[in-house]
């Protein structure tokens, strides 16, 4: 059935829950849409605003090959097997999650934009059982058409949403400015002068790669960074999850998983910090047409400087749901936001890791098949799919 909806644009399809982001949350919930008896294509739509499957591993550089790679869980139902670890981790994981949407048929649409989630005002003619929603639905806005859904799981990450900080003397810098997003091995840095901003992961990955080609390099953190010895088992992810879980409940922007984890340990960091390439220095002040300064006078020469800042949600088509909070995030029950059950958000805050999206997925699924309260239609027989769905 079509109709004009409320902003005049004519709605194609409907469906029970529309999934938009096909990285790692948005197919763990796919899969458990499917394990419910909800069909693709029918019953629900993934929408991918990336050209091909890998989620954001597909952008990953070349450079960061698969044994490098820190803690990447496998999707539900499909483990990752007999990966050359010399592999580029994009290729590995792009082809895992190729082969999982094509094992699960998943029927993920891409490239697709989404611009825009817009509640439709009660205006949606009622022809169904409406269970605990009362009837409305959301009217998602995209460059394939229009779907009208039921319930909402928006897994979009944060990739598309690099986070650039800002400093005085920014735009006199006479040498190159990039984030690590755009980072796409050491060659295009050799015997230049860098300056890597940031305390994550990729910081230090990118660093350890540039330091044997550059003239120099500074690391600058804005906090002293905590490196991680030994195994990090169930109890240590617990803690860390609960640390970001907090934020969320107080409305506050989520800072990731991996930021409350601390850096592992591993044989080429210590090699690192024993050669002096994480001698950490703190924020500088600014920066000037030459290099950074500090506020005590003191300056480095630079060529080049490299944000390895992080990311945000990349959830601002969802503004006009009006779901932030005054102090800028998003409250959550578990997955669901507070002010609109029909939404769930995987893949943000506390479940912003492999793991955790695998379960934000599953969690985020059962809930909504309580909240729908009209069932699915059966689903019709299908061969081919790995083991069988209730697996």
């Amino acid at each position: 059935m079509n109709y004009t909806g409320v902003h005049g644009v004519e709605v194609q399809v409907e469906v029970e829950v529309a999934v938009i982001g096909a990285g790692q949350a948005g197919l763990a919930a796919a899969v458990h849409l499917r394990r419910a008896g909800y069909v693709p294509d029918r019953d629900f739509v993934v929408l991918d605003h990336s050209p091909r499957p890998g989620g954001a591993w597909q952008f990953r550089w070349p450079t960061l090959t698969y044994e490098k790679v820190h803690g990447m869980h496998a999707l539900p139902g499909m483990e990752l097997t007999g990966a050359d670890p010399q592999r580029p981790s994009s290729e590995v994981i792009g082809a895992y999650f190729d082969r999982y949407e094509q094992t699960f048929g998943l029927r993920v649409h891409r490239p697709v934009s989404v611009t825009a989630v817009r509640d439709d005002g009660g205006r949606y003619p009622r022809t169904e059982a409406v269970g605990a929603l009362g009837g409305g639905r959301l009217l998602v806005e995209t460059s394939e058409g229009d779907y009208a859904a039921r319930a909402l799981i928006n897994a979009t990450g944060t990739w598309e949403r690099p986070f650039w900080p800002r400093f005085p003397g920014q735009e006199t810098f006479g040498g190159r400015q990039l984030h690590s997003s755009a980072y796409k091995g050491p060659e295009s840095f050799r015997d230049m002068r860098v300056v890597v901003v940031g305390g994550g992961t990729s910081a230090v990955q990118q660093l350890l790669e540039i330091a044997p080609v550059a003239a120099a390099t500074t690391w600058v953190t804005r906090r002293p960074p905590v490196f991680r010895e030994g195994p990090f088992g169930a109890e240590q992810g617990r803690a860390a999850v609960a640390l970001v879980e907090e934020r969320v409940r107080q409305g506050l922007p989520p800072r990731s998983v991996v930021s409350v984890t601390g850096l592992p340990m591993t044989e080429a960091v210590r090699r690192a910090r024993e050669s002096g390439v994480l001698e950490r220095r703190p924020l500088f002040e600014r920066l000037t047409p030459t290099g950074v300064r500090w506020h005590d006078g003191c300056t480095v020469e630079a060529d080049v400087i490299l944000y390895a800042t992080g990311f945000r949600a990349a959830i601002d088509h969802l503004a006009p749901l009006h779901l932030r909070e005054p102090g800028g995030g998003i409250r959550m029950d578990g997955t669901r936001t507070l002010r609109d059950p029909r939404v769930h958000l995987v893949g943000y805050g506390p479940s912003a890791s492999t793991i955790g999206a695998n379960r934000a997925g599953r969690a985020a699924v059962g809930d909504l098949r309580r909240l729908l309260a009209a069932p699915p239609r059966p689903a019709p027989a299908e061969t081919g799919l790995a083991g069988s769905l209730a697996s």
